[in-house]
């Protein structure tokens, strides 16, 4: 639909240019006609806009704005001048008017350009899903990021079947290193349609972008950042097990307070101080529906390793889910420069998620290093696990990102695979899962490759 829009655009733009180099060669004339043209601009992608199946609009905003203002200026500039211009207009300005416009709405127009019409994907569930969200503030820690010694504040959303009876599992989500709470909206959709009540976490500075309680857009950590890219690197064992301690007893504690505060608010069906929302009846709704008795944790990348990390932290946990995540947090030690893992058989039931480059290196990374790869070593040793290894696959095609912009999908890692096939699949094994674990329903219908 953006380039849609920006062909037009420049066609009309070129028209200008051709009646002004033709027919309509006085400056009264091309007055009168450049405002003529801005209004028609405004008005067509004010009906893209307005169009029922146009989502995400906001993608065209920007430019809906700078042309509306285009649009007054040069109307009100032909109602002035129209009276005392006089004389031919200059071809040369004309033309670089021209390309001046054409760029002008080109940049506006990059949201719709590098975002598509996405808006999830089908949910198989009997359920209507609606959302309710809610910013916890965890008034036992300041946070780390904040000089002022500000709480830790943690933005929740929930996706929760409507005007369903009953109680559901509880599946807590936690987004990936600069990720976004809606990194798998569809995957939430899909649970929550199926009779789950998922809450997606933000964590702030490690989340690309998210909202405090003073309605201040937090944006993430530049550090964090550089830190995140220097660990993909040819970094020490010690410089990465010192990293990833420390994001995961930030994120990990994220969840742990979450966790408590849902179980808190569902038992006494009252909203404490820790809660900041718009819609406390809606939040209360959720909580009274939610049950606290069945939880399950899922992830992706360092969300993943979150989940894997409070899975073995809690005895309320019943199966957890890593999309493609490392699991740092059975790293307990690094010595003589190799990394020791938790000896411990993993307690809870853990699906771990993979692409086949990685899972195919993985005797390589035993050869090289003299143990196994930490997910591998978790795996094998678990009381309960599977590994599902997906073929062609990138990092990044276990979100809804190449659906929602193939443009930033490529360029973070996305595979030759059918996107939207890919992450149907995905949805359906995580139901499968936490189905069986958190529902006792049915049998694990899950292959080893896919």
């Amino acid at each position: 639909m953006g380039i849609l829009f920006f062909v037009l655009f420049a066609l009309a733009e070129i028209t200008l240019v051709v009646l002004t180099f033709t027919k309509y060669k006085d400056k009264a004339d091309w007055l009168k006609n450049r405002a003529i043209v801005r209004g028609a601009e405004a008005a067509l992608l004010s009906a893209i806009i307005l169009f029922p199946t146009v989502n995400m609009k906001w993608r065209f905003f920007m430019a809906f704005g700078i042309l509306a203002a285009r649009f007054i200026f040069d109307g009100i500039m032909w109602l002035v001048k129209r009276k005392k211009a006089s004389g031919l207009k200059k071809k040369g300005w004309s033309v670089v008017n021209c390309v001046l416009s054409v760029t002008l709405i080109f940049t506006a127009l990059a949201p719709a350009f590098i975002f598509t019409n996405y808006n999830g994907l089908p949910a198989t569930g009997e359920y209507k899903v609606k959302e309710a969200s809610a910013i916890l503030v965890d008034r036992s820690r300041a946070d780390p990021f904040e000089s002022d010694g500000s709480f830790r504040e943690v933005p929740a959303h929930f996706y929760y079947p409507e005007n369903a009876d009953g109680s559901f599992p509880l599946v807590i989500f936690s987004h990936g290193a600069f990720g976004y709470y809606q990194s798998n909206f569809s995957t939430y959709a899909e649970l929550a349609s199926n009779g789950y009540v998922v809450a997606a976490l933000d964590h702030p500075h490690h989340s690309f972008f998210t909202t405090d309680t003073a309605g201040k857009t937090v944006t993430v950590d530049a550090d964090f950042i550089e830190d995140v890219l220097k660990v993909s690197e040819d970094t020490p064992d010690e410089e990465v097990f010192e990293l990833s301690q420390d994001w995961l007893k930030l994120r990990v504690g994220d969840e742990n307070f979450v966790l408590d505060t849902i179980k808190t608010a569902g038992k006494t069906s009252q909203l404490d101080d820790s809660w900041n929302t718009d819609d406390p009846d809606a939040v209360l709704y959720v909580l009274a529906h939610t049950d606290t008795d069945k939880i399950g944790l899922m992830g992706h990348s360092l969300g993943g390793a979150t989940g894997v990390a409070l899975g073995r932290e809690r005895d309320d946990i019943d199966a957890v889910i890593d999309l493609d995540g490392t699991m740092l947090g059975e790293m307990v030690a690094v010595e003589n420069g190799k990394t020791v893992y938790n000896s411990e058989p993993y307690p809870v039931p853990v699906l771990d998620f993979t692409k086949g480059t990685d899972y195919n290196s993985r005797g390589q990374y035993k050869d090289e290093h003299g143990y196994p790869y930490v997910n591998e070593y978790v795996t094998d040793n678990a009381k309960d696990s599977k590994t599902v290894v997906f073929n062609g696959a990138e990092h990044m095609d276990f979100t809804d990102l190449p659906l929602i912009s193939p443009f930033l999908a490529n360029m973070l890692g996305s595979g030759d695979v059918d996107h939207e096939q890919t992450l149907n699949t995905v949805n359906g094994i995580v139901l499968n899962w936490f189905d069986y674990y958190l529902k006792n329903e049915g049998t694990l219908d899950i292959q080893a490759e896919y």
